[in-house]
């Protein structure tokens, strides 16, 4: 069986949890969710630049 490098987790396994996480929150808030985790990722980065100079 052919294993992505995403947690060593299969397509099959993906695919369930992205089944999941739709009909958890639905279409229409899955791009407010990514978009609120991509300021928390960019802000944990300039938090770690901050911290190294």
């Amino acid at each position: 069986m052919t294993k992505l490098l995403l947690f060593g987790l299969g397509m099959q396994e993906i695919l369930v949890i992205a089944l999941i996480v739709l009909l958890l929150f639905g279409g229409k808030k899955i791009p407010e969710l990514m978009k609120g985790l991509g300021k928390g990722v960019k802000s944990f980065k300039d938090g770690m630049k901050e911290d190294e100079e």
